[in-house]
């Protein structure tokens, strides 16, 4: 790999890696997951947000990313429905009981009695991450900025695969802290609080994202 080549990954690692530092929809989602279902099952929403991420590197990748970004009306019902789905998980997180947490706080596991899935848990990581069109705007301003028409794709494909095992790898790191035993017991008393801070948190951002969704749209009418 020449300089040139070194310094277009450079730039675009440390700036991928900033951004998922920045506590977003999919980290609160991580977070909730991992005290709420513990490590095995809260894996399935770290692979559907780096599968989403996959997606939106790929379609940048071909030039279909443009494409999609350039069309308000899409970005604007992907907002909308992003938004609703957060609501929609953030009401779920509300509307649980007390006394559904109270297993999770006697044994300070992950044995809760709201049951969920692999494939249930990678369906919530994946639907949050497609109807995120930061996303998508994310890597298409990243990908314009140092992507150039001399990088090969080769290269272009390579960095994708790094991008998406990095948001992988990264959410994987913060449900292996969390699932800790020491940690986990910490949390496992405070667990059904965390539940309803983190639908709180969701709900907000939900309709932060409708209602910018809605201004948008208005303006343009």
């Amino acid at each position: 790999m020449d300089t040139s080549l070194w310094g277009v990954f450079l730039t675009v690692v440390i700036a991928h890696f900033l951004a998922l530092l920045s506590p977003g929809p999919d980290f609160v989602l991580i977070v909730k997951s991992a005290v709420k279902h513990g490590d095995k099952k809260s894996m399935g929403v770290a692979a559907g947000i780096a599968s989403a991420n996959a997606v939106y590197i790929s379609l940048c990748l071909i030039g279909v990313g443009a494409i999609l970004a350039s069309s308000v009306t899409l970005l604007m019902i992907m907002k909308i429905l992003g938004g609703l789905f957060l609501i929609y998980l953030a009401i779920q997180a509300i509307r649980g009981k007390k006394s559904d947490y109270q297993i999770l706080v006697l044994s300070g596991t992950s044995q809760t009695q709201i049951q969920t899935t692999w494939a249930r848990e990678f369906t919530t990581g994946f639907i949050s991450g497609i109807l995120n069109p930061k996303n998508l705007l994310f890597y298409l301003s990243l990908f314009t900025v140092v992507l150039t028409e001399e990088v090969g794709m080769v290269f272009k494909i390579c960095l994708g695969v790094w991008m998406t095992a990095l948001v992988f790898a990264w959410d994987i790191f913060i449900i292996y802290v969390l699932s800790m035993p020491k940690v986990r017991r910490q949390f496992a008393s405070y667990s059904y609080y965390i539940d309803k801070v983190t639908g709180v948190i969701l709900a907000g951002i939900g309709f932060s994202i409708v209602k910018s969704a809605v201004i948008m749209t208005a303006s343009k009418i």
